[in-house]
C-alpha cells in the first residue's frame, strides 16, 4: 500500500498512536520497534482496544484487512507526516536551538491562539519520531502550526526540517548542550544552523534575536523579520527589560508583565511578541496572552514551600542553561540565598571542566550557599565553607532532612536525569 492511499485511510482516523496505553477509539496505530521491545506485538491489542487500522512492519504479526504491512513503520510514520503536511499546506513555524525551545513553543502558541486556530508541539515530542506526531495532529482546522526541533547530533535539523517543510524558522539560542552528540560548540552551530540552510533553499523567513551575534552572522542572507532591545535597526524594537524575579517587557506603547523568571526568558518572550506582531496580533492581545502564560513541568516556576522561595528549573541543564540561571539567581535582591546544582549530562570530553567552570564561577560568592550534587560535580569538589559536594541525591537528601532552610531563596537547577525536584519532598 503506497503512503496516498496510507494517508487516506489515516484521514478516517480520529487520532495516531504509537502507544497502546494511550489508544483512543478510531485510531491509527504504528508499531515502531524500541531498544527493549518490538511493537509488533501490540498489533492486536491496539485494535481490540479500538484501533481502526495498525501498520506493522513484521508479517508475522498481520491479522486482517485493518492491517497495514509495511516495509518500516518509523520510515511509513514519517512519510505519512510529511505527505500529511504537503496535504494540508498550512504555514507552519519550526523552531529549534539549545536552550527555551518548549517555553518559546508554549509562548508562541498561546500568542497566535489569540487571532488563529493554532497547534503546536505536545510537550517536548521534538525528534524524529515526535515531529512526524506533531505533523499528523494538525488537520483542516488548523490554521497556523508550531513544531518545535530537538537535536543531539548534526543532520537531525535537516532531517526534520524536510519532513516539517517550515516557512518560518526561529533558533532560540547556540548554547552548550549535547556537546557529545555535536561534537563541541562548534559543531552545535553547525547543526542548528541547518534551520537557517533549509529556509535559504526554500525561501523562507527566519526570525532573529538581534542580540544574539551567531544569529545575525548565520542569517545575512535570509529573508528576515528581527527584534532587538533598544535597536532601532529592529522590526521589533524592545525597549525595556527587567527581572527580579519575574520579566518585564517593555515594547513602544505597552508593557508585559510575565510570570516568567530570570532575564534568560526575556527572548523566550520578545520571540513570542515580535511572531505575534508579524501575523498581526493585538498588541493587547498579545499581553493578555503573555502575562497569563504560567510555566510549568519544573520549568522556571518559583514556588513557595514553608517560608522559602523556590526558583525550580530542575527540567535540564547545559552549562549555557546553568551559566545564565546562576547569575540571574546572583543579582536577585532576596539576602538568604541557597542553590542546589545536579549534574548537566551529555558532555561528553567537556564535561570535566564544564563541571569546574560551574564550581569556579561561584568560588568568590561568600553570601551564597552552594549544594553540589553527583558524580561530575563531586569529582570537582574543592574544600569551601558554604560549598558542600555529594556524589549520589541520597547522600545529599540525607543532610537535607538535618539541615534546617528558613526564610531563604532557593535555585534548584539540574538535567534531567538527577530529578532534582524531589528536593521540594526534604524542603
Amino acid at each position: 500500500m503506497n503512503i496516498a492511499s496510507i494517508h487516506n485511510l489515516f484521514l478516517k482516523c480520529k487520532s495516531v498512536s504509537i502507544d497502546t496505553r494511550k489508544i483512543e477509539p478510531n485510531s491509527l496505530f504504528v508499531a515502531i520497534k524500541g531498544e527493549r521491545f518490538d511493537a509488533n506485538t501490540f498489533a492486536e491489542e491496539a485494535l481490540e482496544k479500538g484501533a481502526s487500522y495498525v501498520i506493522i512492519d513484521d508479517d508475522a504479526y498481520y491479522i486482517d484487512q485493518r492491517t497495514i504491512l509495511v516495509d518500516d513503520s518509523l520510515v511509513a510514520l514519517q512519510e505519512l507526516a510529511k505527505f500529511h503536511r504537503e496535504y494540508l499546506k498550512l504555514p507552519i513555524i519550526a523552531l529549534t536551538g539549545s536552550n527555551g525551545k518548549t517555553t518559546t513553543k508554549e509562548l508562541i502558541a498561546v500568542v497566535l491562539s489569540k487571532k488563529y486556530t493554532t497547534k503546536a508541539t505536545v510537550g517536548n515530542l521534538n525528534n524524529h519520531i515526535g515531529v512526524p506526531l506533531t505533523l499528523l495532529s494538525f488537520n483542516s482546522e488548523t490554521e497556523i502550526g508550531i513544531v518545535e526541533m530537538g537535536a543531539n547530533h548534526k543532520k537531525e535539523i535537516e532531517f526534520l526540517c524536510e519532513l516539517a517543510k517550515p516557512d518560518y524558522g526561529y533558533i532560540t539560542n547556540f548554547g552548550k548542550a549535547h556537546l557529545e552528540g555535536f561534537g563541541g560548540v562548534e559543531g552545535v552551530i553547525e547543526g542548528k544552523s541547518e534551520m537557517y540552510q533549509y529556509l535559504l533553499k526554500s525561501d523562507k523567513l527566519a526570525f532573529i534575536n538581534l542580540e544574539d551575534p551567531i544569529q545575525v552572522e548565520k542569517s545575512k542572507i535570509l529573508k528576515s523579520f528581527s527584534f532587538g532591545i533598544n535597536k532601532e535597526t529592529a522590526d521589533v524594537n524592545i525597549t525595556e527589560v527587567k527581572a527580579n524575579p519575574f520579566v518585564v517587557i517593555s515594547c513602544s506603547s505597552f508593557t508585559i508583565s510575565s510570570h516568567l523568571i530570570g532575564l534568560y526568558n526575556a527572548n523566550n518572550i520578545n520571540a513570542a511578541l515580535t511572531i505575534g506582531k508579524y501575523f498581526g496580533v493585538a498588541d493587547l492581545a498579545i499581553k493578555e496572552a503573555l502575562e497569563s502564560y504560567i510555566p510549568e513541568n519544573n520549568r522556571s516556576q518559583l514556588l513557595t514551600k514553608g517560608i522559602n522561595q523556590i526558583i525550580l528549573d530542575a527540567y535540564n541543564a547545559n552549562p549555557s542553561s546553568m551559566n545564565v540561571a546562576i547569575e540571574n539567581f546572583l543579582q536577585l535582591d532576596n539576602p538568604n540565598k541557597i542553590m542546589i546544582l545536579g549534574d548537566m549530562f551529555e558532555l561528553g570530553q567537556e564535561s570535566q571542566q564544564e563541571h569546574k567552570a560551574i564550581v569556579t564561577l561561584l568560588f568568590n560568592e561568600k553570601n551564597v550557599t552552594s549544594y553540589f550534587i553527583g558524580k561530575a560535580f563531586y569529582d570537582n569538589r574543592i574544600d569551601k565553607n558554604n560549598f558542600h559536594f555529594y556524589e549520589t541525591f541520597d547522600a545529599f537528601s540525607s543532610r537535607l532532612k538535618e539541615t534546617k532552610i528558613e526564610n531563604s531563596t532557593i535555585l534548584i537547577k539540574g538535567s534531567r536525569g538527577m530529578a532534582l525536584e524531589r528536593t521540594l519532598d526534604f524542603l
